[in-house]
């Protein structure tokens, strides 16, 4: 097989040279993006009017969001989120799918430089008469398609729109990571703070199973009393096993949340002494620029436009200049030298003719892909209000529970105090101390169930508002009276 040489072509008019010179400032085809309107109220319903004094500071979704979790004041939760960011496998695996995202755009940018390309080869061959040939040639080439029609322009715009949602999407699960770290650390110190409540009170019962034992063995007790001070003991024995296996799932949770196995984790229990923080609201307008998963759903919106533009510029025809320069020879010894150099240069255009529809539909198709986007954007600017708006609600309702609850605590507990005074002195029965008990037990494991309820709320908030805040007006409240103190 032989080598053909490549002739160098007749020269170019000038008007097709100044032609192409026009047609490589052509205008990108397709329709520039512009973000569609979404549901905005100027205000959040649930939102308390005292509330009005916050000035939150106005981040975008890919801003630095700080620390927000140190506004709860526990150095073990600070450790733990240290942790979440460089140990969790969810994250890890967003950061990859980012790498990927920004990969995508480096080879889409590639479309605006020629593809250079080498070749060598040796041949040697026989034709039917017997006579022997042989052949040396080497090639440098390179060819570059012109983006007439904006379609590697738009590609471009839609890989960078996707690297920024793909950034977006990392920062989104980020955030939803720490906040899920946050609320099973919580309801795991609100567990402790049950467990420890439950204790006390099997230790209580205990002694008054015994009194009531005394009792029944001097003739003064019934058997019947003995019996319900057993039930009353071995229910809450039965409710504190319950509650050590709740703790031992969220201490098995964090561990996973940490990235490591929960064989090898663990947390000791320690007095539950929480601060509820009041957290600063920001106006509907700035919930767009601070949610990551709404940044990541607008820049979706972008690529897909994009591609509305890449999809119509395959109606155009493509205009490719290749160049190609080397040498060939059928001797060795002259394979490099001047006389033997080959070179070729031309421009090719090409456009489909007929193709029964199929640019029609890759175009509607992109289309309905945009549409999609935009109704997956607006979901989403709607969901994100609900959860402001449910935890808002939830923040201002609990925080009104709570103080209902902490007053019927202390009735329970004055109750409890006065009919133990009476049944030592003989003018109440047994009954009447189980029944105040009882009351006073549930009354202060549902205060304990309320401030778990709290704090869950206050990461939910955090979390709907995307996740922390800056600047001096934006300071948590947590002196007294402006956040709720919980210890037990």
């Amino acid at each position: 097989m032989t080598q053909k040489a490549m002739t160098r072509p007749s020269s170019l008019p000038r008007c097709v040279v100044m032609a192409c010179a026009l047609l490589l400032g052509a205008c990108a085809v397709g329709p520039d993006y512009q973000r569609p309107d979404a549901p905005v109220t100027p205000t959040f319903k649930e939102a308390p009017a005292e509330w009005g004094q916050w000035k939150p500071a106005e981040p975008g979704d890919a801003s630095q969001r700080g620390d927000w979790w140190t506004v709860f004041g526990d150095p073990q939760l600070d450790a733990l989120m240290a942790r979440v960011k460089i140990s969790n496998q969810t994250i890890a695996a967003a950061e990859a799918q980012y790498r990927q995202a920004t990969a995508i755009l480096r080879a889409a940018r590639s479309g605006y430089f020629p593809v250079v390309g080498a070749q060598a080869s040796v041949d040697r061959s026989r034709s039917g008469n017997g006579n022997i040939s042989s052949g040396q040639t080497a090639t440098l080439s390179a060819s570059w398609e012109v983006d007439l029609w904006g379609r590697v322009r738009r590609q471009v715009e839609s890989s960078e729109a996707s690297a920024q949602a793909s950034e977006a999407d990392l920062a989104s699960t980020l955030l939803s990571t720490q906040a899920t770290l946050a609320q099973t650390y919580f309801l795991l110190r609100v567990a402790d703070a049950q467990q420890a409540l439950l204790q006390r009170t099997v230790a209580d019962y205990e002694k008054s199973l015994q009194l009531v034992r005394n009792q029944y063995q001097a003739g003064i007790a019934q058997r019947s009393d003995v019996l319900q001070s057993e039930t009353q003991l071995k229910s809450a024995q039965a409710q504190l096993i319950d509650i050590q296996i709740e703790r031992a799932q969220y201490e098995h949770a964090i561990a996973v949340l940490t990235g490591q196995p929960p064989a090898a984790f663990s947390l000791a229990p320690i007095d539950f002494t929480e601060t509820v923080p009041r957290v600063p609201v920001a106006v509907p307008s700035q919930l767009l620029e601070r949610r990551p998963d709404i940044g990541a759903a607008e820049r979706r919106m972008a690529a897909a436009n994009a591609q509305i533009g890449v999809a119509q510029a395959a109606y155009y025809p493509t205009l490719s200049l290749s160049a190609a320069g080397g040498f060939t020879s059928s001797s060795l010894e002259r394979w490099l030298s001047l006389p033997n150099r080959i070179w070729s240069f031309g421009p090719e255009l090409a456009m489909t003719l007929l193709d029964f529809g199929a640019r029609s539909a890759a175009k509607e198709q992109a289309i309905a892909v945009y549409d999609q986007t935009v109704a997956n954007y607006r979901q989403t600017v709607l969901t994100a209000f609900q959860e402001v708006e449910d935890n808002l609600a939830a923040a201002r309702l609990l925080e009104q529970e709570a103080v209902v609850q902490n007053e019927a605590l202390q009735s329970a507990r004055e109750a409890l105090s006065l009919v133990n005074n009476r049944y030592r002195a003989g003018t109440a029965g047994l009954l009447d101390v189980l029944t105040a008990q009882t009351a006073a037990y549930t009354a202060e494991r549902t205060a304990l169930s309320i401030a778990g309820r709290q704090l869950t709320a206050s990461v939910v908030l955090i979390k709907a508002l995307g996740g922390g805040w800056q600047g001096p007006g934006t300071a948590v409240a947590k002196e007294a009276g402006d956040g709720a103190a919980v210890a037990r």
